[in-house]
């Protein structure tokens, strides 16, 4: 065993690992609560110092930890402090050179009583999508207000955002007293500011405690300088706040499946994280979205069984029948399941720089279960300065609002906001992901199902796709003919339907001048219209391909998501996607139409090649050079494509 410090050596976790029993040590940190948290504001509200003096307070930082944060501290210079705390927080480059925190930033300390993990959040308006991800596990946020400056738009934005997410504790730290002389009528003003806001935005109630991170007043021990204030210290309060997985462990089993566990022929269990509630063996439970039920067999872990199992541990379950379960189903409460639906209103907090298209197919990730889902146009946006709701086309970077949506099949969910309740994270908590690029675009909480979802059903028919493709002695498809505006589009596809009309085949032409005088007259040529444009067209492509018919359509369809969407409408190996692959500059050229003249000239707006993108197809079924190709030699080769997949 070393040798105990001396006094004059600091104290840091250094010392804890020379503890006489250390096994004592480690059962008492192992079986203390955690405690999740965010530090939100402004920007140079103080967040990072805060953080840094609590782990710096908590014993938590290494002695070469600190040797490197002093040596920091002196080259950037700190006004007269040994130690300048946000060092310990601001580890990126960006961020130590501009004294502003841009990533969120995770740190682990410890306390007698309980184990914490806090999230330091930027404070800049165009980083608060990495706010909303620090705040989407947190139990509690720390709202912190430089004395000196008030309540300001950050202040009430990350309120608002806290308070949307669920976080039901919320802290008011006012920073910085020492700059103020700790002035008690300064505190007290910006304490009054506050709660008007918050009660305007449903923020019942909050702790309110004014605080330096620099000096340490009011962090752990009370502060001689602030005699007037009688509540408690923040890591006091930090220590006895409920946790909101001990109020999970009271709602009803939910456990959405993650992985079915099937090493051999004898063993069958469902994998994943308990959510909320409590299971135990024999307990009924029920299978979702399919509703079927049957009874806990077991409970396995790799310790071995589990006479019972709470939220927030992870389990194998068996069950004692041999129901269908997989990734993305639901174990439930028997008799308290939660929802299932495919249509919904949400809000939604937009992250990516490329604002929304309504229409457009993202992908949607709720716990396990991931759908395309289409998003509709927006009801409304949020000031989060007055709560106004604004009118909204469409969201921007760090835009709130709320918006329809629709799943392309129905998912299990539950509201994310109950009255008095712990917030349902797991399955009202969303994501949206982009569906070409895999970024994540937006964070969303479902507030309830469209009623309508549950009342619209498919009818069974006694005829089918099958016995239409029989009748007339051919395969369907829909052959999707996308290129520029002048590419050759429409004369192609006029000869490939008139030489398998020679030939006795079934077809159906859809070109994109001829819908917009009818199906799509009242749609534009902005990027949203010209997405629900794609989408009508290739819902009556599916019905004719239904009806047995070759489906040959030729629309300029710029955008890959959507050619996409309409490929996935179809049986696999019956969408056919042909580039007719036109330079920009030859379409120009022969601009029949006089349309690149207009584009050019600024007397028409959204014109694809122009002013609007064109997201070439990567691998097509057939691509058509018309450089290298005669029409008549590209409809040739399209029509063997077709005949030889028939």
């Amino acid at each position: 065993m070393a040798d105990q410090p001396t006094a004059t050596e600091p104290k840091y976790v250094t010392d804890a690992l020379i503890a006489d029993d250390i096994d004592a040590y480690l059962a008492t940190h192992q079986h203390k609560t955690m405690l999740r948290f965010i530090t939100c504001g402004s920007v140079d509200d103080g967040k990072s110092t805060l953080i840094g003096r609590l782990l710096y307070d908590s014993k938590m930082i290494f002695e070469d930890q600190l040797a490197a944060l002093e040596a920091d501290s002196r080259r950037v210079g700190t006004q007269g402090q040994e130690i300048d705390f946000a060092l310990l927080v601001d580890g990126l480059a960006a961020e130590r050179e501009q004294g502003i925190t841009i990533d969120v930033a995770y740190r682990f300390f410890s306390t007698e009583k309980r184990k914490f993990i806090v999230a330091d959040t930027p404070g800049h308006e165009q980083y608060t999508r990495n706010m909303v991800t620090g705040a989407s596990t947190a139990d509690l946020a720390v709202i912190l207000v430089d004395a000196r400056k008030g309540v300001l738009t950050q202040t009430r934005r990350h309120s608002y955002l806290a308070h949307l997410i669920g976080i039901r504790h919320i802290v008011l730290a006012v920073n910085k007293m020492d700059l103020v002389g700790y002035d008690r009528a300064t505190y007290d003003a910006i304490v009054a500011d506050y709660h008007a806001f918050a009660d305007g935005i449903g923020i019942d109630a909050f702790t309110a405690m004014p605080i330096s991170g620099f000096k340490g007043d009011n962090i752990t021990a009370p502060s001689t300088n602030t005699s007037w204030y009688d509540g408690p210290t923040l890591i006091a309060h930090l220590e006895t706040v409920e946790l909101d997985s001990d109020a999970a462990a009271a709602q009803p089993l939910r456990m959405p499946v993650q992985w079915v566990n099937r090493p051999n022929l004898d063993f069958r269990g469902f994998a994943g994280l308990i959510a909320s509630g409590t299971v135990r063996p024999g307990d009924a439970v029920r299978v979702l979205p399919s509703g079927k039920t049957t009874t806990v067999a077991r409970i396995v872990t790799l310790d071995g069984d589990l006479d019972a199992a709470v939220a927030g541990q992870s389990v194998t379950l068996t069950l004692a029948d041999e129901i269908d379960c997989s990734r993305g189903d639901v174990i439930a409460a028997a008799d308290a399941p939660p929802q299932v639906a495919d249509q919904f209103e949400a809000t939604l907090v937009w992250m990516a720089d490329e604002a929304l298209i309504p229409g457009r197919a993202y992908w949607l990730k709720l716990a396990t279960q991931t759908v395309s889902a289409t998003i509709h146009q927006p009801k409304y946006a949020v000031n989060v300065n007055t709560m106004e709701h604004l009118a909204a086309k469409t969201l921007d970077l760090n835009a709130i609002g709320v918006a329809e949506l629709a799943t392309d099949r129905p998912i299990v969910f539950e509201p994310y906001a109950s009255e008095g309740a712990v917030p349902n994270k797991a399955l009202g908590g969303f994501i949206l992901v982009d569906k070409l690029t895999n970024a994540t675009v937006a964070a969303g909480m479902l507030n309830f199902s469209l009623r309508r979802a549950q009342n619209v059903h498919w009818q069974a028919l006694d005829v089918g796709r099958a016995e239409h493709a029989r009748l007339k002695n051919q395969r369907p498809a829909v052959v999707w003919l996308t290129g520029l505006s002048g590419s050759g589009k429409s004369t192609i596809a006029n000869l490939v339907e008139k030489k398998l009309h020679r030939m006795n085949r079934h077809t159906f032409l859809l070109d994109g001048d001829n819908v917009r005088h009818g199906l799509n007259k009242d749609l534009g040529f902005t990027e949203a219209d010209r997405i629900e444009n794609i989408r009508r067209v290739g819902e009556v492509a599916k019905l004719m391909a239904d009806a047995g018919l070759i489906v040959i359509t030729a629309f300029i369809s710029p955008f890959a998501a959507e050619r996409e969407m309409v490929r996935a409408m179809v049986p696999e190996g019956e969408f056919i996607e042909v580039f007719v692959d036109t330079p920009l500059a030859e379409a120009e050229r022969r601009d029949v139409k006089g349309l690149y003249a207009k584009a050019r000239a600024g007397q028409l707006k959204n014109f694809t090649g122009i002013d609007s993108p064109y997201e070439a197809p990567q691998k097509p079924e057939v691509h058509i050079d018309t450089t290298t190709m005669t029409a008549e030699q590209a409809a040739e080769r399209i029509v063997d494509v077709v005949i030889g997949d028939a």
